[in-house]
């Protein structure tokens, strides 16, 4: 594994590519200066900054002339920009630049004192409400989020479908978002696609959830809906009659199988797709790819149409293929390829390989397949070639995504104990999986259209395997662990379950984001007794032999190490902690300190500094991390201190390296 410096920095905003800063003044130099260094964002600055920005070792780009003229070159160079100025002058900027919501880059303003951070352009579509609230994290910022959507803690309507890689139709998009803003009723028919988003939405919203158009016409309606959002694969044409505003989303669960004869001209192919879609009603921006025969993989117009219209091309084997029952197998085509269905196969096999997810409760289901469309073959009298085509519905959507695990520390508890990337990390996920009690403890950073999962405690590896399942499919998954996520957390069993599947270490991309430790944490509350060599060990012997743990607990008593006991008592597992006092009592004095720190930096925190003749006289559950001191480790004025050498002892050799 190579790694690069502020690996972890740059990836959190992956997602905001093409981003530039402009920084006028010295105050905003310095605060977009160490954002920029930190992150793949590009630092304009004038003539007047360049010898700052040099000296301060920034790498910038130098701008002369007017700052209005200057942004008006830029505008169509980049996605994103980030100001560091007044948010009026931005404004007065940026106003004879603006086009369509659809279209413009987001804008972002902060504040010189690096207090605020302006979501003020494209907050949804352009993605200036979740870039604000990245760079807020970073700087210790508050974002400012003035959309509706915010407030009322929902997901825009016009990216609803982004993260699951849903094509966006046509509507009034203004419309259902304004409507959804008064909370009025908004009718939603969503006969295809994931239906996760709609079970993570907070508890008062304005929603009506039907499964079809007939559903809807024949249920009571609780309220008359003024919005309708449709998410299926027909292309609706929308006329004035229904007298409300719609809009809709198409899920990419359609694979359209295609056999071609050789030689057969893209236009021809992509006009049969029109063809056979028109006819039954479906959506192109529906279709999730394309699948065929690998004797194809090489067919110029297959290849070319793929490509403009980024659609995955799937190539699968004649052995692959005469295997899956259809409805109109061919004895022709099975002489002449070997398999006597090309396009009805591949389109079944094609929509197969898209993971089914199981249910939220992580019951295991079967994915269904059926042919929407059974082979068409078109010709064209101007074009050569024919073209057979077929179509089939997976059960799933294409998201067209690479996968993330994210696996994040969260520290002992409190926000500010939280690194800034690992709070940017739980912030910038598609899905947030944990312990509940850790979920509730992160609540603040969560954003409206996140899908968080929180599982009991007993399911370490059901979380695992649903958060894996979850990123196979193409989202990015934070899973959360209380102090280091790769320290009695989450990261070892994710990874574990990774080699179980056979992963191949890229698909998904797996980062870990470190926290405090517990350890860490009850030895800040206490003094110093981390100060020499230290160990830690678990007293849970749900995973671990208490044969093995007796054996560690001698050796590290032995070896006079600072010993951290995590899992000292549970309920039912209570003669643990004597067992371990006992075995250190035979190595070192009664009068050793031991701290006892239950729920370090939370609003229940117990702190109890004893000795470990006295330990078992204190109250100690699963919340406490224990602290056994070594040979020199003394109390001193309510401190626990451990010297950075033995008292008493001369080396005869190196000394004790500084810090």
């Amino acid at each position: 594994m190579t790694t690069t410096n502020n690996t972890l920095s740059s990836l959190l905003f992956q997602d905001f590519q093409s981003l530039a800063a402009i920084a006028t003044t010295p105050a905003g130099l310095k605060k977009l200066g160490a954002l920029c260094q930190a992150h793949p964002i590009t630092l304009w600055v004038p003539e007047s900054l360049a010898e700052l920005a040099q000296a301060q070792n920034l790498d910038s780009k130098i701008y002369s002339g007017s700052l209005k003229e200057q942004v008006a070159q830029l505008w169509p160079q980049y996605q994103r920009f980030v100001f560091c100025l007044a948010t009026g002058a931005v404004v007065r900027l940026i106003a004879p630049l603006l086009q369509h919501k659809s279209t413009d880059p987001a804008v972002v303003v902060v504040d010189e004192a690096g207090q605020f951070v302006i979501s003020l352009c494209s907050g949804h579509q352009g993605g200036a409400d979740r870039l604000a609230e990245a760079i807020a994290l970073q700087l210790n910022a508050t974002p400012v989020l003035t959309g509706a959507a915010n407030r009322l803690q929902l997901p825009g309507i016009d990216v609803l479908g982004v993260p699951f890689g849903w094509q966006k139709g046509e509507g009034d998009w203004t419309g259902v978002s304004a409507a959804i803003a008064r909370q009025d009723a908004v009718q939603v028919i969503q006969s295809a696609g994931t239906t996760l988003w709609q079970h993570h939405l907070p508890s008062e919203h304005s929603f009506q959830f039907y499964e079809s158009e007939e559903t809807a016409t024949t249920s009571i309606q609780p309220a008359t809906p003024k919005a309708r959002v449709w998410i299926s694969l027909s292309e609706r044409q929308f006329t004035s009659e229904s007298g409300i505003p719609e809009v809709q989303w198409h899920p990419k669960v359609l694979w359209v199988g295609i056999g071609c004869e050789r030689g057969t001209s893209r236009q021809l192919i992509e006009g049969a797709i029109q063809q056979v879609c028109q006819a039954h009603q479906l959506a192109e921006a529906a279709i999730a790819g394309i699948a065929t025969l690998d004797l194809k993989a090489d067919e110029v117009g297959l290849v070319e149409l793929c490509r403009d219209r980024q659609w995955p091309l799937r190539c699968f084997s004649a052995e692959q293929l005469k295997s899956v029952p259809v409805p109109t197998p061919s004895e022709v085509v099975a002489a002449e390829v070997g398999t006597p269905s090309v396009a009805e196969a591949a389109a079944l096999v094609g929509a197969r390989l898209v993971p089914a997810l199981s249910a939220p409760d992580l019951e295991t289901e079967q994915q269904a397949v059926s042919l929407r469309v059974t082979k068409q073959i078109i010709r064209a009298a101007d074009q050569p070639g024919a073209v057979t085509i077929a179509i089939a519905q997976a059960e799933q959507e294409y998201t067209g995504r690479s996968g993330k695990l994210w696996l994040v520390g969260t520290g002992p508890g409190q926000l500010e104990q939280i690194t800034p990337a690992a709070q940017t990390a739980i912030a910038q996920a598609d899905v947030v999986i944990g312990y509940s009690l850790y979920v509730d403890l992160v609540k603040p950073l969560l954003r409206p259209g996140q899908i968080v999962e929180a599982l009991p405690i007993t399911q370490e590896r059901q979380r695992a395997q649903r958060a894996i399942e979850l990123a196979n499919w193409g989202l990015t998954v934070a899973v959360i662990s209380s102090g280091d996520s790769g320290i009695y957390g989450m990261a070892g069993l994710v990874l574990e379950e990774l080699r179980a599947q056979d992963w191949d270490g890229k698909t998904p991309a797996v980062r870990v984001f470190p926290g405090i430790t517990a350890l860490q944490a009850a030895a800040s509350r206490v003094g110093t007794p981390l100060m020499h060599d230290f160990c830690a060990i678990s007293l849970s012997d749900l995973l671990t032999p208490w044969v093995m743990i007796e054996k560690r607990l001698n050796a590290a008593a032995q070896a006079d190490f600072v010993t951290a006991l995590y899992n000292p008592r549970s309920k039912t597992r209570t003669e643990q902690i004597a067992i371990a006092q006992q075995i250190f009592l035979q190595y070192r004095d009664p009068s050793t300190p031991v701290a006892l720190v239950r729920s370090a930096y939370r609003e229940d925190e117990q702190v109890t500094l004893t000795t470990l003749g006295e330990l078992l006289e204190a109250p100690i559950d699963m919340l406490t991390t224990v602290l056994i001191g070594n040979a020199s480790t003394r109390t001193y004025a309510d401190w626990m201190i451990t010297p950075r050498g033995y008292l008493g002892f001369t080396p005869d050799a190196e000394p004790n390296q500084s810090p």
